[in-house]
């Protein structure tokens, strides 16, 4: 049991009296203005959960955020993204940023096809410190779409009213895919530093002979050495290289393997054991999966 236990906010009721403000228009959807917002930061020392999903759109920020065991600094602001469940820690030097955020209970998306397929928004999973960063003219997008939103619950609730801000949330959502999409490519220098880790990652994880102890390397465990969590790296390789990680870890897999194969020191289920195979038959079943030969049969075309 967890001694020091993270808040956790049911409704959004609960989370606007949290925050210094007026209960919200809609029992389901709601906009706060970071700015307009109040509380205490010591009384979260030990984070916050939500059953509803947090859309934050911070356009400044000073200090740093801690998400689960790190912290990342977020001076330019942009956008982050939190499912119902997650722990959210909020620490002192938190309080001093300038934006909107956007609280969204499931059963307001239930009635619709969003509420089906939102889980396919990979960034629900991404840790703070993979935010989304925006440029000047995507901020000026995104803001135009709280507001709206936000204009929407003062303004008006009526039997259109639900139908409107799921067009707007679903166009949000739809933009952050597109940058998320456009900041994997721009970002190079240090996506490409992630994966030179990623590939000494492996290559250790190999040559060390992790993979006879603890198995074949996952994407789990690779994520948790680079630091990132496991959808975002998957999500960076699949725009960078065109694989999903555990893609990219079988190809590595069979290259491997192939090194082994051509040494000839060891026999198809010694190599099998040295990869992490639990069974000799599905590393038959990779390989030729991928090779269109049996390791056996691969091994004899590098006699010709």
């Amino acid at each position: 049991m967890m001694k020091y236990k993270p808040v956790i906010f049911h409704s959004l009721s609960q989370l606007h009296q949290a925050m210094g403000q007026a209960p919200p228009r809609h029992p389901l959807v709601s906009v706060i203005n970071y700015g307009d917002a109040h509380f205490n930061p010591a009384d979260f020392e030990h984070g916050i959960v939500l059953d509803f999903y947090k859309i934050s759109f911070k356009t400044s920020f000073s200090g740093q955020l801690k998400y689960g065991q790190g912290f990342y600094d977020f001076e330019e602001g942009g956008m982050s993204f939190v499912a119902p469940g997650q722990i959210l820690k909020m620490q002192d030097e938190e309080a001093d940023y300038d934006g909107m955020t956007l609280h969204i209970h499931p059963d307001f998306l239930r009635p619709y096809p969003i509420g089906n397929h939102i889980t396919r928004y990979g960034f629900f999973s991404y840790s703070a410190s993979e935010a989304l960063y925006l440029s000047e003219k995507e901020k000026s997008i995104i803001l135009s779409i709280y507001c709206f939103i936000r204009d929407e619950l003062n303004e008006r609730i009526d039997r259109f009213s639900q139908d409107v801000m799921i067009a707007q949330i679903e166009l949000l959502l739809a933009y952050a895919e597109r940058f998320y999409d456009r900041q994997f490519l721009t970002r190079k220098a240090v996506n490409h530093d992630l994966l030179a880790k990623l590939e000494e990652t492996i290559k250790t994880y190999f040559e060390e002979e992790k993979a006879l102890k603890n198995g074949l390397p996952s994407v789990q465990d690779l994520a948790l050495q680079l630091h990132v969590t496991p959808r975002y790296l998957s999500d960076l390789m699949k725009n960078l290289l065109g694989l999903t990680a555990q893609q990219w870890i079988h190809e590595r897999v069979i290259e491997k393997s192939k090194e082994y194969l051509a040494k000839r020191e060891m026999g198809i289920a010694e190599i099998a054991y040295q990869l992490g195979f639990e069974h000799p038959q599905s590393f038959n079943k990779l390989f030729k999966g991928k090779t269109l030969l049996s390791p056996s049969e691969y091994r004899k075309t590098l006699l010709n």
